[in-house]
Parts: structure tokens; sequence; C-alpha cells
């Protein structure tokens, strides 16, 4: 007798994370990469940090069998490249001189976070496989031009098949290594220089009268979430951008994700001047935003040298401070590749961007080798020896 094959699972788009239970979404990842848990994300949606005319429009794309949620990806339908931190204007340019429209686009993406971690949320790769091939085919029926997967973890890197371009790009990370117990002993892997400007910097700091808390949600007053979302405002007012985060979901990540966020606040005359959210991972360390005083060395104190402490003091192995930032490099975060996949609806497109991004990865490359010259370790020390 032959068995009946087993129906393929069914594809469901939801508007709004609202629409699954927080369980059953947290059940298809290992929780140790806070940005993709349904507290997170159905914060955003829940507390004002997306809005529509930002170009940010929840659309995940989950696979079911009958009730069972078996595979997601957090998703949403762009009409702009608005927080994405993967840059394609490029390409959005190019459609509009051939009279094609690049958007709406779908994306797979944690918003506002150029965060590696998982994007495909499933027990096992084949129900990883079944996502992919959904997203093509919700790209072809609802005629959007292309799908995007941002920042997707390296692990994942091998499910995607050659339909779907690569893209790499440099963070600067700190790596603990072997040995490193204190800031001393990080510090003394670096060469003299280096060693004896981040204690210049430091020292300036502490010459300033500036003392530090660190708190986790859970320890987090009202007034030390409300001053970091002054600070957060402010960074963003100086640069001209619109906030996207509300003292709301700030409050939501406290009661909700209590020991996961920390806030490393600087204090002058016992006065919060300067500080700087993160979240933790299972063993990462993940800053986000910074905010304060204009004083000398602040930000360097308070956005990396606290965050490698609390990293040696809590037993952590990695610092993903957040993108760009090439002055990281000599305060010990070392260039690592991140990742995004994209996947192209019009084929004579999809090959004439092919060749795009072999380029961009050969220069890369050509950069991340020139960085790797420049590293502050000492020779021997980069590996922990």
């Amino acid at each position: 007798m032959t068995l009946p094959l087993p129906l393929p699972p069914r594809l469901r788009v939801l508007p709004s994370l609202a629409q699954v239970e927080a369980a059953q979404w947290d059940a298809l990842h290992d929780r140790r990469n806070p940005f993709v848990s349904h507290a997170f994300l159905a914060g955003l949606e829940q507390h004002g940090c997306l809005r529509p005319e930002w170009g940010w429009q929840p659309r995940h794309l989950t696979l079911w069998h009958d009730d069972a949620l078996v595979a997601a990806v957090p998703g949403y339908l762009k009409e702009n490249s608005h927080g994405e931190f993967v840059f394609d204007h490029a390409w959005a340019n190019a459609y509009a001189r051939h009279g094609l429209d690049y958007f709406p686009k779908w994306l797979g993406a944690v918003p506002y976070s150029p965060v590696t971690g998982p994007r495909l949320l499933a027990g096992d790769d084949t129900r990883r496989r079944q996502l992919l091939q959904a997203i093509a085919g919700h790209v072809q029926e609802t005629g959007l031009s292309s799908a995007h997967v941002n920042f997707h973890s390296g692990h994942e890197d091998a499910l995607f098949d050659a339909e779907w371009l690569r893209r790499v790009d440099v963070q600067f990370q700190w790596q603990r290594r072997p040995g490193w117990r204190s800031f001393d002993d990080f510090l003394g892997a670096m060469d003299h220089k280096r060693r004896k400007n981040i204690r210049q910097e430091r020292a300036r700091v502490a010459r300033s009268g500036i003392d530090f808390r660190v708190v986790h949600g859970d320890e987090a007053t009202a007034g030390d979430l409300e001053a970091m979302h002054g600070f957060y405002l402010q960074t963003f007012a100086g640069y001209g951008n619109a906030p996207a985060l509300t003292l709301p979901f700030l409050r939501h990540l406290a009661s909700t994700m209590p020991r996961q966020l920390v806030l490393f606040l600087a204090l002058q005359d016992q006065r919060p001047i300067a500080g700087a959210l993160c979240l933790r991972g299972g063993e990462t360390l993940f800053g986000r935003y910074w905010g304060g005083a204009a004083l000398p060395g602040l930000h360097f104190e308070t956005c990396y040298y606290q965050g490698i402490e609390y990293c040696l003091r809590e037993g952590l192995q990695r610092f993903e401070p957040g993108a760009q930032g090439e002055h990281k490099l000599a305060r010990g975060f070392l260039p690592v590749p991140v990742r995004s996949r994209h996947w192209i609806a019009d084929p004579q497109f999809r090959q004439a961007l092919r060749g795009w991004c072999a380029r961009e990865e050969r220069d890369v490359a050509r950069y991340m080798q020139a960085l790797r010259q420049h590293s502050p370790f000492r020779e021997g020390d980069e590996d922990g020896t």
C-alpha cells in the first residue's frame, strides 16, 4: 500500500505579529538572538515604531501545517530603503531609468537593526528552503520587483540557490580571545600606541568626574528609560533624521526582555548626561543607540569600553557595536563580513546585477585585506597567542 505524500505547508502572509502567539513564533529559533524574538518585533509594531510613511508595512511570511506554525521569516513590504543598512539606491535608480518600478519590494529583516542573526526561522533546513521558495513565489504572485534577506546568519548562506544574488559588506566587531579576563588583558594584546591612546581616552573621561551605571531592563527606573530615550532623540536630531523608536517601545523592552536590555548610563554629579542602549544575546552584546554630551572621549567610553568590560565581566564572547565606523578598528573591533541575499524577479536585471554584486564583493574583499594591515593587536595576538 502506497502511503499518501504529506501535504506541503500552507503559506500565510501576516500583516501583524499579533496574529501569531509568541510561544509559537519563538519555538522556531533558539532564542539566542533577541532581535528575532516575538517581543522585539511585535513591540515595534505595537508601539509606533513602524510607520507606513517611512516605508515599513509588516508582511511576515509564515508556513503552517493545520494550526501549527512550522516556519517563518520576519518580513516587510517596503516603499523605500529607509532603515535597512543594505544600500540599494543604485538599483532603484537603474529601474527608474528603464521606466520600471523598484518599489514596492519585499524585505526579510529586522527593522533599523544591521545585526546578523537567523532570518529563516524553522526547525530544519528543509523548512528553511521551503520558506525561500515561498518568498520567491510571493514576489511573483504579487508583482513585486524583488525580495531581500538582510544580515542573515552564516549557517543560512548555503540554503540560498544561485538565483539569490549575494552581497557582502563589512562591520567592526569585538571578539573575546582566550586568556582575556579583564580590560587590562585586552589592552595587553595591543600595540603600544593603541594601548596608550585608549588609556588616555579613558583617563580624560574619569578626570571629568563621570561615573557609570550599568542597568538591565528589570533594574531600570522610569527616569533611566526617559533619559535614554532623550539621548536617542538628541542624536537623531543632530543628524536631521526622524527617530523611529518610541519611549513606550523602550518600556516594552524593559518589561518583556528584562535581562536582555542593557543600558550604559554616564553620570556627572549623579545626573545622566549620556547613554548607550544595548541588547544582550546568548553570547553576544549588541550595541544599538547612543546619545549624550559632547565631552572628549565620552562616546568611546560609553559605546565601546563599557561594553567590552561588560562582556569580559559577564563571560560574553562577542560585541557588535553597530554598522560602519573605521574608528572602531583602533579600539579593538576587527573587520567581519556581513551578508545579504537578493531575489530579482526580472531576469535581465537579475543577470546585470549579478555582475554588479560580484564586483562589489571583490572590492569589499580588498577593503577587508587593507583593514587587516592596520590591526591594533601585536603580531601574533590576533588569535590570542
